[in-house]
């Protein structure tokens, strides 16, 4: 797919740089957007058993706070990310919030679980934030504070999980569950009016129409493999049902490529997956997905098991997310230092590094987490790997694209990373509740289990990263991709 110009609106090269405080504000405001959609992703889970007591149903149905949101933002997220490249990513990016406002309202405002899930499905729009918001920076910002840049936004999404897993416990207690969604109200709100007043319009876009029968072919794919994946372990892995869906969801998937690769105007331009920066940028997501969530459903449930079993810690919800802090310090000093050394030697260094990090962080307590050093540490490595790797892998995709197709292309890698984190959060569950004592609690072998599996995963993430083109293969390959703002750095790569 190319970009196609029509007199000032359109085209593949980004417009003239704004002013640097302007572009301070840009940043700040997509800032808040990024912080709000990744807290409310991760904030509700440790109080779905508040939640589900409130409005009077067991935890079962009130997970579905959270397949609700999964599903929407899955779904949306391509769809939501193409318009802005075909519209204007300023006007999508205002309808987004729009929707994650009047999402979060309503969820604040829920009387029974239907509503609840209303308004989670209408926050699910949001996932097309990074996309958008990465898109702009390209756009917008002078192109030596692009890398920086987009390694601080992919970062916020990091943070934003790990500040959810953390402050869910004290909001809870201190206020109502209520507060989990009236708190993050507040940044969409300042987020949007900077997005409406602050944020000017890219000239950069790729006219067409909306494929919709690639939209409907992926929606039901998507739905169907997230679902079996959210719901497995509660339907049984071998229920019709959970094969049924995947089976579907597989099929579906194959079929969406066929029709991508036949279509004028695709949904999602496949062919992009044929660039080494682009897929090696993929499977680093999906491994990081999985990673991000193994450690924010392990580490709490550890730290909050009673002393008496001989390997929990008895910590409280609040005291057991205070020890995640030292992982979401790591998350933004890495992803900006990331950006910053993505400037000088490209995109793969750093994401071997994340790569590095994050398996040696699941190794430590791997082979012993009798101490509650060994968990810190485990949280600063998981930081800094998750800050670098999600930085590296946006920047790679940035330099491996056209301008005119970037929120289509990192649409579909935020995606990937949402798969990977559903599997993820599906297959630690599945070795929790597998490996339980009579009482019911974790066994010390299912932590054990969890985080060699999750060790495995970065292993993955480790060689796609070694996988990815150099500096100089990477520059070769924007050229041939149509790329006219690709960073030279200072230093390069080997061949």
């Amino acid at each position: 797919m190319s970009a196609t110009t029509h007199g000032p609106t359109t085209g593949s090269t980004p417009a003239a740089p704004v002013r640097r405080s302007r572009g301070t504000a840009i940043v700040l405001y997509l800032s808040l957007g990024g912080l709000s959609f990744a807290v409310l992703q991760s904030l509700v889970a440790p109080a779905l058993g508040t939640i589900g007591t409130d409005l009077g149903v067991v935890t079962s149905d009130a997970s579905w706070v959270l397949t609700a949101y999964l599903l929407s933002a899955a779904v949306l997220t391509p769809i939501l990310g193409r318009l802005g490249d075909m519209v204007g990513k300023r006007r999508i990016i205002i309808v987004v919030l729009a929707l994650l406002l009047v999402g979060t309202v309503v969820a604040a405002l829920a009387p029974n679980l239907g509503m609840l899930i209303v308004g989670r499905i209408l926050q699910g729009a949001a996932g097309a934030v990074l996309p958008l918001s990465i898109g702009i920076v390209r756009d917008e910002l002078p192109r030596e504070r692009v890398s920086v840049t987009i390694g601080l936004l992919s970062a916020i999404f990091g943070i934003g999980a790990g500040v959810g897993i953390v402050a869910a416990g004290p909001i809870v207690e201190a206020l109502s569950w209520h507060w989990l969604f009236w708190l993050p109200a507040i940044l969409v709100a300042i987020a949007l009016l900077g997005a409406i007043f602050g944020i000017p319009e890219s000239p950069v876009r790729t006219p067409g129409r909306l494929d919709w029968i690639g939209t409907i072919i992926l929606s039901v794919g998507l739905v169907a493999v997230l679902l079996a994946v959210s719901e497995g372990e509660k339907w049984g892995w071998g229920d019709g049902k959970t094969v049924g869906l995947l089976v579907l969801g597989a099929v579906a998937l194959v079929v969406f490529v066929i029709v991508e690769l036949r279509v004028a105007e695709p949904l999602i331009d496949v062919r992009l997956f044929r660039h080494r920066g682009v897929w090696t940028a993929h499977v680093v997501a999906l491994a990081f997905g999985f990673a991000m969530f193994g450690t924010f459903i392990l580490v709490p449930t550890l730290l909050q098991l009673p002393t008496v079993l001989g390997y929990g810690f008895g910590k409280t919800v609040s005291e057991s997310g205070l020890y995640l802090l030292p992982t979401v310090v790591a998350l933004v000093v890495s992803g900006v230092l990331a950006g910053m050394l993505i400037r000088r030697v490209g995109p793969k260094i750093p994401m071997v590094i994340g790569g590095v990090a994050v398996t040696t962080a699941f190794l430590l307590p791997a082979f012993g987490h009798a101490e509650i050093w060994q968990i810190v540490v485990s949280g600063i490595l998981t930081g800094i790997g998750i800050g670098m790797a999600l930085a590296s892998t946006s920047n790679a995709i940035v330099e491996s694209v056209p301008a005119s197709q970037t929120s289509e292309a990192i649409s579909a890698n935020t995606v990937i990373r949402t798969i990977g984190s559903s599997v993820g959060t599906a297959v630690i569950a599945a070795v929790i509740s597998s490996n339980l004592t009579p009482q019911g609690a974790p066994t010390d072998d299912a932590f054990t289990i969890g985080f060699w599996a999750s060790a495995g995963v970065g292993v993955l993430a480790i060689l796609a990263a070694l996988i990815a083109p150099s500096f100089a293969a990477r520059r070769r390959e924007a050229e041939s991709a149509g790329v006219t703002d690709f960073h030279e750095g200072s230093t390069a790569e080997s061949r």
